[in-house]
């Protein structure tokens, strides 16, 4: 059944302006003000602001780490993406040296299939560059629409590629179209570091902070950047930037003409290390890679979002009970599963302390939350954006409404909230994915098995876009 969405203002990157959306077939059909549909089910806005669904480009569902699993799976945490105003996601799909790729992609479909309640993709993990991987990666660019690659640069005998295995990814990628993304930390020097702390007893958790510092954090990415400019200037993706260190090489780079693109994420903005330093080991909960930092960096995170210099806003989602899960780190601050829940959160957090603030406009707000990922992961203009043609993705959003974040409210399945206590304005009220809804006046009547998988484009250098005539299709 058509559905008319009357009298709310809409909100674009670019536009904001009051208008009615017409939507069938999950297709938006029609804007304007006079649009008129006798046969459509009527969806009042008034008084609410009128996003596109956000783009989260940064989740790890069900995903193994450190001897445990992550507390959310594609069904609790797609559905708690939903009740936060997101409504497609990227997940990192791993792999294994020596496995074929498209093992590990089957593995990350079954785990999706049947659960999902909201569009979504993959990122592919790369731990190695050889021939059998170079001859893999056309056919899953094309075939399976994976046009992502994640090198990790640490977690050093666990996920670390050395130097020459993310050169000649970034060289495979700029021939095939494809964007490279980093971890980047020098898994060497953290290493060394975390040995060293733990031999002289250093064993809570602010050690991870403090083996973690912020200039390991810095070159790193300065490195990354300049392996991506020396392999013809490959499309490059920092993954969650914390520091200023970072936040100087990605802006030199781009000043410099180089293809690439930064992403914070909300804990790094409203968090800081001192949440380590909790007693009776609840800094656990706070155990993230690259670590909370001192609180100076927020700022300089911030003005990095405002001026460009980064670009959009990931959850980082990968969230482990304290119980159970973060108390494997008891007495090694290294056993701690590194992650935290914060895909709920990510999208009111961000117009909260960002809009309501004055830190960034509304329109930037929609730039970072949706539609700079949207582009840059081969779904615009399907996804990320308001306009004739496009997915009815919509989020009806209170820009009024004051609520206190907390595990008592939340959705994800996880025992904590990391912004426990933390009070924000705004709110998603209403969520369609597709033109259907999924949260309707903050109740969820989404399906589990409804999202679908998204096969996404490839990119002409620089564009930030797919390349002519291609679209972003679904499977």
């Amino acid at each position: 059944m058509a559905k008319l969405i009357k009298n709310g203002t809409i909100v674009t990157a670019t536009d904001r302006y009051q208008a009615n959306v017409l939507i069938e077939d999950g297709i938006i059909q029609a804007i304007g003000r006079g649009l008129e549909e006798g046969d459509a089910e009527m969806i009042e806005a008034e008084g609410y602001l009128v996003f596109p669904g956000g783009v989260d480009p940064h989740t790890h569902l069900d995903m193994p780490f450190g001897g445990t699993v992550t507390a959310d799976d594609f069904e609790t945490g797609t559905m708690a993406a939903a009740f936060g105003g997101t409504t497609t996601v990227i997940d990192f799909c791993l792999t294994q040296k020596g496995v074929p790729l498209r093992q590990s992609i089957r593995t990350w479909h079954e785990k999706a299939k049947g659960k999902a309640v909201i569009d979504y993709g993959f990122h592919l993990m790369i731990g190695e560059m050889n021939e059998e991987v170079l001859a893999e990666l056309p056919r899953i660019i094309v075939e399976e629409g994976i046009t992502s690659l994640k090198v990790f640069m640490a977690y050093k005998n666990v996920f670390q590629a050395d130097d020459g295995t993310l050169f000649r990814t970034l060289l495979a990628a700029k021939e095939l179209g494809a964007l490279v993304m980093v971890h980047a930390e020098n898994g060497d020097v953290i290493d060394y570091l975390v040995r060293k702390a733990l031999a002289e007893g250093n064993t809570d958790p602010i050690y991870h902070a403090l083996t973690r510092p912020s200039e390991i954090e810095g070159e790193a990415t300065g490195r990354a950047a300049k392996l991506a400019a020396l392999a013809n200037n490959a499309r490059l993706y920092v993954v969650h930037v914390t520091c200023a260190e970072a936040v100087q090489q990605i802006a030199e780079a781009r000043q410099m003409g180089f293809d690439v693109w930064g992403e914070t994420c909300p804990q790094y903005l409203v968090l800081d290390q001192s949440s380590l330093e909790l007693p009776d080991f609840e800094g656990a909960k706070y155990v993230w890679s690259p670590p909370l930092r001192e609180r100076f960096h927020q700022e300089v995170l911030w003005n990095a979002l405002k001026n460009g210099q980064l670009q959009t806003i990931g959850s980082d989602q990968c969230s482990f009970n304290f119980r159970g899960q973060k108390e494997l780190g008891r007495g090694d601050f290294s056993k701690i599963p590194n992650g935290g829940p914060s895909i709920e959160d990510r999208f009111t957090i961000l117009y909260s302390e960002g809009v309501t603030k004055g830190r960034i406009s509304l329109n930037q707000f929609v730039e970072l939350v949706s539609t700079r990922a949207a582009k840059l992961f081969g779904l615009f203009p399907q996804k990320g954006t308001i306009a004739v043609g496009s997915d009815a993705d919509l989020v009806l959003f209170d820009p009024l409404a004051k609520r206190t974040l907390s595990i008592d409210t939340h959705h994800m399945n996880v025992d904590y909230n990391p912004f426990e206590g933390m009070s924000v304005t705004g709110e998603p009220v209403s969520v369609l994915s597709r033109g259907e809804f999924i949260v309707r006046d903050k109740q969820f009547v989404g399906r589990p098995g409804a999202g679908r998988y998204l096969k996404r484009g490839t990119y002409a250098a620089g564009s930030g876009g797919l390349l002519p005539g291609e679209d972003a299709v679904q499977l």
